[in-house]
């Protein structure tokens, strides 16, 4: 079908000009909800109900939303609405720059409803507390929200899980999935494959000197002429908004997704585990799989993607700890940071345990930033909508730790960057895992480093100016400065947490002059844009 056909079969000029048979239900899609079997399990029917999706400028506004991660969810959602039409199903499709558009997504199905009068509104559930308690709220006719059985553990089950418990911990969720779901276990199906739950003492090796070598690449898709048209809207509707468009090759279908997939299993999975938490200089890609963003809005679903993982493992062709870890963050970090949210929204995102009140570096926009590792990682998310775990973690994520970043600043940073960015799973991640915000709900203890973890898993301070070696002097690391800094203001909490309490007798173990030096420093790296003053 040619795009000016698809656009005039999908507009509401033509339904509202149409006089059709009244319409049973409005199916109302999201962006994150592009999965068939989603609106099947609704009770979809062709012949008398009618699907909606929406484009609206609010939800890139909501948080500034890059120019990667809006194009990704537009391209893959006019995709999906190409699809359904080709095969029949009535679509309704309002763009960003729609005649007569709200701009929001509520707006938009109140004023839709008004003119088509359905006799109700059904959708997923959204994966959102602000859109879902937005949705909920409409009153013209009954919104009937259906639970999103793409998940493996649903909120209640979660809640389940965590009734009685005085400490959250994924470990223990993971192993409870696993035997639940028949993961990757022994031929007794209780006990684990190999004999041990997790193997990430198998998977943290750094690359060495010579670096990655020549690493497979990931699945790359040249864009479409419906996804270059998404491209010119964006251009031209939101030319402000952070970010370039001119890398972006992600997978915007169904089938590039189950390409990409394929592709991880059979050419990185096999390294994934030893080097998951490894970073190089100009390396973006390396061993993972960056299939995140199509899990998230739907083109893959989490079960099958288990499955090709264990069935490497089970072939042959993977080694347990790759296979292992990798499930483990499917099956667990994801499950488990989406019953994180549901459990402790909405009071979640405004938590702030740490009393970090520093604004956001302006650099975190731009990527002009003098320390090497910042600078890679920064210019890379901005360019391409990607970083992987550790850096997200340990290196962009770490040093707003470090620095006092407000962690809700933190956060609106990271939802706007990131093409697999959607809250539930962005902001636990964020506010829980990486900024401690929340107190220790998500993590046992603060993820704090000096510049010496850095060098250590990386080649980013060969070509820096800066020492991870050292707190103090013109050419201290920025990063080792900070971590003592934040150790000494932070000395009554950490000192009471047995995995953290040597680094705070380590920093008592400095002389007075040393550690006002580092404080001196400190102030001047807080007082300059998060950066050491030239």
């Amino acid at each position: 079908m040619d795009l000016e056909t698809f656009w005039s079969t999908t507009s509401l000029a033509d339904w509202a000009n149409r006089t059709p048979k009244p319409i049973r239900r409005l199916h109302f899609v999201l962006g994150d909800q592009l999965s068939r079997a989603d609106l099947d399990q609704t009770g979809f029917d062709p012949a008398q109900d009618l699907v909606l999706m929406v484009e609206a400028i609010a939800e890139s506004r909501v948080v500034w939303s890059s120019k990667p991660r809006t194009l990704m969810f537009l391209a893959a959602m006019r995709h999906f609405a190409l699809e359904l039409v080709e095969s029949g199903v009535p679509v309704i499709y309002q763009r960003l720059d729609a005649e007569h558009h709200s701009g929001t997504l509520n707006g938009e199905l109140d004023r839709i409803v008004a003119l088509l009068k359905p006799e109700s509104v059904h959708l997923i559930e959204p994966g959102e507390w602000r859109l879902r308690e937005a949705l909920k709220a409409h009153t013209r006719v009954p919104v009937v929200l259906h639970e999103d059985k793409h998940f493996l553990c649903s909120a209640e089950q979660f809640a389940a899980h965590a009734k009685g418990r005085k400490q959250l911990r994924m470990e223990y969720f993971y192993r409870e999935m696993r035997v639940r779901e028949r993961v990757l276990l022994a031929m007794d199906g209780r006990s684990p494959e190999g004999g041990a739950w997790n193997f990430d003492h198998d998977n943290r090796e750094a690359f060495g000197v010579r670096g990655p070598g020549l690493v497979p690449p990931p699945a790359r898709f040249t864009p479409d002429v419906l996804t270059l048209s998404t491209v010119a809207d964006i251009e031209r509707i939101l030319p402000d908004h952070p970010g370039s468009l001119d890398d972006f090759a992600w997978p915007v279908t169904r089938a590039q997704a189950l390409e990409s997939l394929d592709l991880f299993v059979r050419q990185r999975l096999p390294m994934f585990g030893r080097h998951q938490d490894a970073m190089w200089e100009g390396e973006a890609w390396l061993y993972h799989s960056h299939i995140s963003a199509a899990l998230n809005l739907k083109l893959l679903n989490p079960r099958e993607v288990i499955s090709a993982a264990e069935s490497a493992y089970r072939n042959g062709a993977v080694d347990l700890p790759s296979a292992e870890g990798f499930i483990r963050q499917i099956l667990g970090w994801r499950e488990y940071v989406r019953g994180i949210y549901w459990r402790f929204m909405p009071d979640y995102l405004e938590r702030n345990a740490l009393d970090a009140q520093q604004p956001l570096p302006t650099w975190f926009w731009n990527g002009k930033v003098p320390m090497a590792c910042l600078a890679d990682v920064v210019g890379q998310t901005l360019r391409t909508g990607y970083a992987h775990h550790i850096q997200r973690l340990m290196v962009t994520g770490l040093y707003a730790l470090l620095l006092g970043v407000r962690p809700k600043a933190v956060h609106e940073w990271y939802l706007a960057v990131y093409v697999d960015a959607i809250e539930w799973v962005e902001l636990p991640n964020t506010l829980g895992m990486s900024q401690y915000a929340d107190g220790g709900v998500m993590a046992s203890k603060p993820y704090i480093a000096s510049g010496k973890y850095i060098a250590r898993m990386s080649n980013h301070c060969r070509g820096c100016r800066f020492d991870p070696a050292k707190s103090t002097g013109d050419d201290a690391c920025p990063f080792t400065t900070l971590y003592w800094h934040f150790i000494d203001r932070h000395r009554p909490m950490l000192q009471k947490n047995p995995r953290l309490s040597p680094q705070v007798r380590n920093l008592e173990r400095l002389d007075t002059t040393q550690r006002a030096a580092i404080g001196a420093r400190a102030a001047q790296i807080l007082a300059n844009d998060g950066v050491p003053p030239n």
